[in-house]
């Protein structure tokens, strides 16, 4: 029987969540990645997390083309935002059912995640096993 799951939060540096309060960290982590944060100079090693399936960058139209690489969309974040109590990123969680494959799990995100493209974010999804 599928459970219905949903958070959100926000990522930012004015206090510590789960995962730092680093946009770079975040995204190192729900990836299963590594990615030094320029910013701070701290590199976030989450490369031998098991469970990551899959992961997407959507961006808008108007997103440079670089952003498809998740180091330097994260970092751009990171760079633009000066203020100590920025707000960086939201990070959404979602569950879905288990009992759907793959490619439907790719296909409901990516519709979803749709929305947030058309009003100009970026979007880096990542689903987890």
């Amino acid at each position: 029987m599928a459970i219905y799951h949903f958070s959100m939060k926000i990522i930012g540096r004015g206090g510590k969540s789960r995962h730092g309060h680093s946009a770079v960290e975040a995204a190192a982590y729900r990836s299963g990645t590594k990615i030094k944060n320029e910013w701070s100079g701290i590199t976030a090693d989450y490369s031998r997390k098991k469970g990551v399936v899959y992961s997407e960058i959507m961006l808008p139209a108007n997103a440079p083309a670089s952003f498809y690489d998740r180091a330097t969309l994260w970092n751009s974040v990171e760079m633009c935002e000066k203020r100590r109590d920025s707000q960086l990123a939201r990070d959404i969680e979602v569950s879905l059912p288990k009992e759907l494959p793959l490619s439907e799990h790719k296909k409901i995100m990516q519709d979803y995640c749709s929305q947030f493209v058309d009003a100009g974010m970026c979007v880096d999804f990542n689903i987890h096993d």
